[in-house]
């Protein structure tokens, strides 16, 4: 019998920015082994959650009790972060952040994702996203070659 409390997704809240800088930072560094090392400080990071994603996104956070695993920032149209603390990966809440981030953009999203990230790739590929441009890097900080993906329903009948 699992006593795990049930996982919850709820909008995010500034006392969430150190948490989501974690699965920020950590997610990046484990998942993404070919970005350059971070530059920034947790508390950098921290700050850029709190005074420039939160304001500017609507940002969801994955919540299992008190613990953040995982959140979505959807800014416009953009997906602009999907994270995941790498324990949580494959149990379905990336899955679940992101329904819910279509449900707040019933019209369809769009994405960016580097070329490297097959993991990523194939997730938003599974979810229904498509290729609609490439780019060559110079685009990102990372000068990384990325894909842009977009997701839009079908006909409603």
């Amino acid at each position: 019998m699992d006593d795990a409390p049930p996982l919850r997704i709820r909008r995010a809240r500034p006392t969430d920015a150190p948490a989501i800088a974690t699965v920020h930072a950590v997610s990046r560094r484990v998942t993404m082994p070919y970005l350059p090392p971070q530059q920034h400080t947790h508390e950098e990071v921290t700050r850029w959650i709190r005074e420039i994603v939160l304001p500017r996104c609507h940002t969801l956070v994955a919540v299992r009790g008190p613990e953040i695993l995982g959140y979505a920032a959807v800014q416009g149209d953009l997906l602009d972060h999907l994270y995941l603390l790498p324990e949580a990966r494959r149990r379905g809440i990336g899955t679940r952040l992101l329904a819910e981030a279509q449900r707040l953009r019933p019209d369809g999203l769009t994405l960016h994702v580097f070329r490297l990230n097959t993991d990523a790739r194939a997730f938003y590929a599974h979810h229904g996203f498509t290729v609609i441009a490439t780019g060559d890097g110079s685009d990102n900080m990372e000068n990384l070659p990325e894909l842009t993906l977009r997701w839009a329903p079908g006909p409603r009948g």
